[in-house]
């Protein structure tokens, strides 16, 4: 099987470290942060900064650059890995399937962070977006995907948190199952469509059969 996750909020919890570098943008732009930022934690940047910055395309690219340089230079470090993740990642390697990320950071963003998880080298390929996209595209990037494994859609399932992975899951007829420890919430994956739901690493781990 071709096991395709989602990297924030489901192999990682990175909140402090998206958070905290969309803090800095908006300080930057002496725009005040809103309360509570965990619904930012999924969708692309520019679609958040839209709603704040009336959506005005040149300050919109402002706060995407700070953004970007506050987390190229300490936002990736802040995050922790969810407990049961590593042990779960292993055991699908072991058992013989294939895996990759697909995640709406871009490149830079992703890349550092992925290569220094211990087991970050068991994948074999990371799907990100174009560096100036205002979409997430998990749909292309899954279809990307099933391109380079030469996988069936029926033998590939795509794990996440947010109803982007579902979505991005169902448009190319791949399974999708959402995780209940990351930033979605239960309504929110199951109104996308999710296949099932897991509330642990465990679980997940026996829905994949391993």
């Amino acid at each position: 099987m071709l096991c395709l996750f989602d990297l924030d909020g489901t192999l990682i919890d990175s909140e402090d470290g998206i958070t905290r570098s969309v803090q800095h943008a908006l300080s930057q732009l002496g725009v005040p942060a809103p309360d509570d930022l965990r619904a930012w934690i999924g969708p692309p940047l520019r679609h958040n900064f839209a709603s704040l910055l009336d959506h005005d395309p040149i300050r919109i690219e402002q706060a995407v650059a700070h953004y970007h340089e506050r987390f190229q230079h300490t936002g990736w470090r802040e995050h922790t890995v969810y407990a049961g993740i590593e042990t779960l990642i292993e055991q699908l390697h072991k058992a013989g399937h294939r895996l990759a990320i697909v995640t709406s950071k871009t490149r830079e963003n992703a890349l550092p962070i992925i290569e220094q998880l211990s087991f970050g080298h068991l994948f074999a390929k990371t799907y990100t977006p174009t560096p100036d996209s205002a979409h997430s595209e998990k749909a292309s990037m899954i279809a990307a995907a099933l391109r380079d494994f030469a996988a069936a859609p029926g033998d590939t399932v795509m794990i996440g948190d947010r109803c982007f992975d579902i979505e991005g899951a169902l448009a190319n007829g791949v399974i999708g199952i959402g995780v209940l420890w990351g930033f979605g919430s239960r309504e929110e994956l199951q109104q996308a469509g999710a296949t099932a739901l897991a509330a642990t690493p465990g679980q997940l781990g026996a829905l994949l059969a391993i």
